[in-house]
């Protein structure tokens, strides 16, 4: 199983498009709506809430995103009513970014608290979440790192592992990609950046917008540096199953 999100907003059409979009990055995660009031109009329910927060943790906890003011009010609602459960957090992250970090995250395996944090830094990684409070030391990367050794063992400290590669796929680097390599980059035990831009993070692997025929410059360091390049370069060169 994985970690579940939850995702409530005044809207049930917005709640239901952000779980439809986060799906497409990971098929396996539990996503459910709490959108709009029970009788469809809108505003939040702390009924939905409720419910929602019981179909979204399986067992390995589940984290909730609200859209207003309002809706995280309703959330730490129904977090008091269910006595605070230890594995359910509330991110303060923002609603779509944040949903899509976060299902890339739980999508990999990442624990509870390594699901929030992504959620949190979706729009600067390993910097601060929505509100501009400061994250808990070590980031969702160090948190959720893998223990595999790399195909040449494991790399000094400080050694770059380095690869130009060129995106042959029709669309290139477009949403579902980005989310395929962050989810398995976020796994293991390395800092890679790709074009600059943080490895690990769907949204900031979007941002390049790189298309066909881009050339992407890929570095690594770390102790599984060599896994991950060559992981990219398999992705990269298989067109990510698209070809």
């Amino acid at each position: 199983m994985s970690v579940g999100l939850v995702i409530v907003s005044h809207s049930a059409q917005l709640a239901a498009g952000v779980v439809e979009l986060a799906a497409q990055m990971a098929p396996d995660v539990v996503l459910v709506p709490a959108g709009g009031m029970d009788g469809g109009g809108i505003g939040t329910s702390l009924e939905k809430v409720m419910t929602a927060l019981g179909l979204a943790d399986t067992g390995d906890g589940a984290v909730v995103l609200a859209d207003l003011g309002s809706a995280v009010m309703t959330a730490e609602s129904a977090l008091e009513f269910l006595g605070g459960p230890e594995l359910v957090l509330l991110a303060d992250a923002p609603l779509v970014e944040g949903a899509v970090a976060a299902a890339v995250a739980a999508q990999s395996g990442a624990s509870v608290d390594v699901v929030c944090k992504a959620a949190e830094s979706a729009l600067n990684p390993g910097g601060t979440p929505a509100s501009g409070l400061a994250p808990a030391p070590g980031g969702p990367a160090a948190e959720g790192a893998g223990s595999a050794v790399g195909h040449g063992g494991p790399e000094p400290a400080g050694a770059a592992v380095e690869a130009v590669l060129t995106l042959i796929n029709p669309m290139g680097l477009h949403a579902r990609p980005a989310a395929a390599l962050a989810g398995e980059l976020g796994a293991m035990d390395v800092e890679i950046e790709i074009n600059g831009v943080d490895g690990q993070s769907v949204m900031m692997l979007m941002t390049l917008g790189a298309g066909q025929g881009t050339e992407l410059a890929v570095s690594a360091t770390g102790p599984d540096a060599q896994r991950a390049v060559d992981l990219v370069r398999r992705e990269v060169e298989a067109g990510f199953g698209e070809i």
